[in-house]
């Protein structure tokens, strides 16, 4: 599991059931007309929003050619460039905020635009990798915010970004748990992430964002057995669950509070809506095969970025990373945060 396979297991289920290349115009014109403006931005979750605490020296760091877009090199995003956490501060008016890890080694200064406590790979609960769970990066803030190195002003005019990728399942498949028991399981995980929620809440977050899962039955790890043609829809069935379940918790948590904080980024609906129309045809950004990743193993054993003990490459990599949707197995290229911000926008505008 070198590159972080999120999904891999998913397997299991199948027979059981440049810089240049940043937002370019297209998220350049949106800008905050309404009355909150967050300060700060703290990032909570996987390797969709992770923008660099899992250390070179881990065996699931994200290796060349990840990172060729930006910043040219690898730097621990799992992309070819940026990721769903520079974009949201982009469009809230802040730098990306500096990840955890870096922290301690920079100080307090460092911490200017907030903090990114996402590792990739993990889940709101354990799922095989040493790195801190969701209730771990939580407890991270809790810390900083216990030592004063956030005043309450500052807590109150931030914002916090929330994501689940779909780990903690992929991990569950991947220890051989059974099919009876992924319903268990999504009600177990969507309870958690309401705690976790509730708890950044009342810290005095303003404003908090939870991720939908993506369709998860549509990413290249799954759509590889039909030549990157056709998702499955007996994992659809199963993100469909979760994502009615994480809107009601949502709901429900926002009919707790006066000023509705929550809100669902629903990724579900940006990645499908790109696969379907093969890209975002009104920013002009098109994805001939939306379902064909740009780094992908030459065997399905092999990630992206993979090499044998003399160094040669066991993956392949597309021409032009703007091409495509998906980079690897499971993320998106830039250019596709790129499409899916230009559709999720709206949706930030309405909650800022």
């Amino acid at each position: 599991m070198e590159s972080i396979k999120l999904f891999i297991p998913f397997f299991f289920i199948l027979s059981l059931l440049s810089e240049k290349g940043f937002a370019g115009h297209h998220l350049h014109h949106h800008h905050l007309h309404h009355h909150f403006q967050p300060s700060k931005l703290f990032v909570f979750g996987d390797s969709y929003v992770d923008t660099g605490n899992i250390s070179p020296s881990d065996s699931n760091y994200p290796k060349y050619p990840y990172g060729i877009t930006f910043p040219g090199k690898p730097d621990g995003r799992f992309s070819n460039g940026r990721v769903l956490t520079d974009f949201a501060a982009r469009f809230i008016g802040l730098k990306s905020p500096i990840p955890y890890r870096h922290l301690e080694k920079i100080g307090i200064e460092g911490a200017k635009y907030g903090v990114n406590f996402a590792y990739g790979g993990t889940g709101v609960f354990k799922t095989g990798y040493d790195l801190p769970t969701m209730t771990t990066q939580i407890d991270f803030l809790q810390n900083l915010i216990a030592d004063s190195t956030f005043t309450p002003n500052q807590i109150s005019s931030s914002f916090a970004l929330v994501s689940v990728s779909g780990n903690d399942y992929s991990y569950y498949l991947s220890t051989n748990g059974s099919i009876q028991g992924f319903i268990p399981l999504i009600e177990k995980v969507v309870k958690q992430i309401r705690v976790n929620l509730k708890r950044i809440h009342s810290f005095g977050v303003k404003k908090i964002s939870i991720t939908a899962l993506g369709p998860l039955q549509c990413v290249p790890e799954i759509t590889v057995v039909s030549d990157f043609k056709e998702c499955n829809s007996t994992i659809s069935a199963l993100v469909d669950f979760h994502n009615f379940l994480l809107q009601q918790a949502v709901d429900k948590l926002n009919k707790e509070t006066n000023d509705s904080p929550f809100f669902v980024l629903n990724l579900h609906s940006a990645f499908s809506s790109i696969i379907q129309n093969k890209g975002v045809p009104q920013e002009n950004i098109t994805f001939a095969t939306p379902l064909q990743p740009c780094c992908i193993g030459i065997n399905p054993e092999y990630d992206c970025g993979s090499v044998d003990e003399h160094g040669n490459k066991k993956y392949v990599l597309c021409d032009d990373p703007n091409s495509a949707f998906f980079w690897d197995a499971v993320h998106p290229t830039q250019q596709g945060w790129i499409a899916a911000l230009s559709i999720l926008i709206s949706t930030m505008k309405q909650h800022f």
